[in-house]
């Protein structure tokens, strides 16, 4: 941090293409500056580290929101001595009660600050909250479009019912906190088991058993072979198949299985992670 000559702040939830523009102002020694409200469900805790290749400080809200203007600026200059460039969004503000904007910030700052524009995507800006909206209603394509990468959610390995194996198709499992789960229903993905670096393509499922005990899952069938999962696995959208359904057999689950097996691996053949 003490070498950092270039900051980036913001709350940079979910890494997006609107973010990717302020990234691109840093220089060589930039550091990204997160500001963590508790409510990041895209790229939770460290996840965000994924997408950048520069440095990344958390700094709690709580403990900087009482700041006033000068506060603020001489904590950051505090935190980063050598700092001649912030860069900030066009809708940036900061201090007590959000009551500063990027235009305070260049009375007070004596370095360069730059403010990067709003970035659209097919003429619709691009918000957390709108990928959070895309994600919800299932809309894959949509959120991974203002993304500029798939959405990922990441899971310890649990014990499921048994019954895929039995008498569908064998599944992994998941335990998911933190990430903002989908629309309940049926996906086109990509999976990476444990700590392979790799992705097997599959299709997943996230919602309620509906059809057989009503519990909740989230959970992959990997296509391109059996893979022994022990850990933990990276879930990768690429695509929506089809909502959540009851079936009134097993049989016709089973059936639906097959269908969707066959829909996941028409959308992913040309794909690759």
């Amino acid at each position: 941090m003490r070498k950092s000559t270039s900051i980036a702040i913001g709350g940079f939830d979910g890494m997006h293409i609107g973010h990717q523009a302020l990234f691109r102002e840093l220089d060589d020694n930039g550091t990204i500056v997160v500001i963590e409200t508790g409510y990041a469900n895209l790229t939770p805790d460290g996840f965000r580290q994924r997408y950048t290749k520069h440095r990344i400080v958390y700094l709690k809200l709580d403990d900087i929101r009482h700041l006033d203007g000068e506060g603020f600026v001489a904590f950051l200059q505090k935190k980063f001595p050598k700092l001649k460039k912030i860069v900030v969004g066009y809708d940036f503000h900061f201090g007590k009660d959000r009551k500063y904007s990027y235009e305070d910030l260049k009375q007070l700052f004596k370095g360069d600050v730059v403010v990067v524009d709003e970035v659209k995507h097919n003429n619709d800006s691009v918000h957390s909250h709108k990928i959070r909206a895309k994600l919800q209603i299932g809309d894959i394509k949509g959120a991974n479009d203002f993304l500029g990468h798939n959405y990922m959610i990441t899971g310890i390995r649990v014990d499921g019912q048994g019954l895929g194996s039995r008498e569908l198709v064998p599944t992994i499992n998941l335990r998911v906190k933190g990430f903002l789960l989908p629309k309940e229903g049926v996906y086109a993905t990509f999976t990476r088991i444990d700590d392979e670096e790799h992705f097997h393509p599959s299709v997943s499922f996230i919602g309620h058993r509906i059809t057989t005990d009503g519990s909740f899952a989230v959970e992959t069938h990997i296509l391109d072979g059996v893979v022994t999962c022990k850990e933990k696995a990276e879930i990768s959208f690429v695509d929506f198949i089809r909502n959540n359904e009851k079936f009134d057999s097993l049989n016709n689950l089973k059936e639906a299985i097959k269908k969707d097996i066959t829909i996941a691996n028409r959308m992913l053949k040309r794909l690759e992670l």
